[in-house]
């Protein structure tokens, strides 16, 4: 490779030898040579002292380009497939344009002014075609992505990768011990793929061994329930190896997988909701849906509660509904263990869930 390259930047030196002697001849500047084999002879001597100057610095130069490719090398190594098709794409629009502009300024009469000028608008606008694809490479990756997969993704499982149709459903742990997503899957509420990361499966070990009762049963619960929705066949469900160990926390794997895979998280966490959102990533709260689903009663409904306690304020009693909405009733405080018709005055909706006011009839 070194002599290939040796002999080929020669001659690139002798090309610009004799670039250099066209030069000097519209210049007309040995003029006052009279002989044309003197002439010749140093025209010839011009072109072999190039040559010898490229050659002697051929070395360097490809240790330079050696450096710098493993340099470029590196860097895509680092990038998605999709981040390098956009740059590249946004390189061959940038030589595009700068092709057409540079059509008319070859005509310039001014020798070599074409040229450089042409130069100089290649290196502009393919550096700017990058800049400008990259800059946009979230949305084009996309693009680019579905095409090439042909709308089929690809999770890398323990045995095998394992190809699925639209956006992965990602699992945390509060959802899973929960429980209630079970019967959103089996419901067929939940579209995609159920993506349960092996890390997600270690914390709900790790509880299910826990000295606490309490704890261990939650965690046993969690294991069941991952166990059952395995079993569904109205839906696919893919258990992610990777662990990501330069990763500590189980909610920083958790946004590191939602955002590599591009889908959407499920979780009962409130914290982990909320950082979800400011890293612009779809959640999906359990708990808010079950809020949007619970039925709307509008002031005049009439309902048969039993109240159960004494409110906060003075003569209010509470009464729950089976969704465990709660119901604060006027007056309530001397029916407290009794089954009565109330009717409904107004209803809120606060952070912890509906709220409605009611008075007996």
């Amino acid at each position: 490779m070194s002599a290939i390259f040796k002999i080929l930047f020669t001659l690139i030196g002798a090309v610009v030898g004799t670039l250099v002697v066209s030069l000097i001849k519209q210049l007309d500047f040995f003029n006052f040579v009279t002989s044309s084999k003197i002439l010749m002879a140093i025209y010839v001597a011009i072109i072999l002292l190039c040559a010898l100057i490229f050659l002697l610095l051929s070395p360097k130069v490809l240790k330079a380009l050696e450096d710098l490719l493993n340099v470029w090398e590196t860097e895509i190594q680092n990038r998605p497939l999709s981040e390098v098709l956009v740059g590249a794409i946004g390189l061959i629009i940038g030589f595009i344009i700068a092709f057409l502009i540079s059509q008319p300024i070859y005509k310039i009469p001014i020798p070599y002014v074409g040229a450089v000028i042409s130069i100089v608008l290649y290196g502009m606008f393919g550096f700017l075609g990058i800049r400008i694809g990259m800059s946009n490479k979230d949305t084009v990756s996309e693009k680019i992505r579905t095409a090439l997969s042909n709308n089929k993704k690809i999770i890398k499982t323990k045995d095998k990768s394992k190809e699925y149709d639209g956006v992965p459903i990602i699992l945390d742990t509060s959802v899973i011990i929960d429980g209630r997503v079970l019967d959103i899957a089996k419901s067929g509420f939940l579209e995609g793929p159920l993506v349960v990361p092996v890390f997600v499966l270690e914390e709900l070990q790790h509880i299910a061994d826990s000295s606490d009762a309490l704890k261990r049963n939650r965690g046993r619960r969690g294991l069941d329930t991952v166990a059952a929705i395995k079993e569904l066949r109205n839906i696919s469900v893919i258990i992610f190896e990777g662990k990501y160990e330069d990763i500590p926390e189980v909610d920083s794997k958790l946004l590191k997988l939602t955002s590599d895979l591009g889908g959407k998280i499920v979780t009962n966490d409130f914290n982990l909701n909320k950082v979800a959102i400011v890293q612009n990533l779809e959640v999906l709260n359990i708990n808010a849906l079950a809020n949007a689903v619970k039925p709307a009663y509008l002031p005049g409904e009439e309902m048969r509660i039993q109240i159960v306690k004494e409110g906060k304020e003075l003569n209010q009693g509470l009464a729950y509904l089976d969704d465990g909405t709660m119901i604060v009733v006027e007056d309530g405080k001397d029916l407290i263990g009794e089954t009565v018709n109330v009717v409904v005055t107004s209803a809120i909706q606060t952070a912890a869930g509906k709220m409605i006011f009611a008075r007996p009839i």
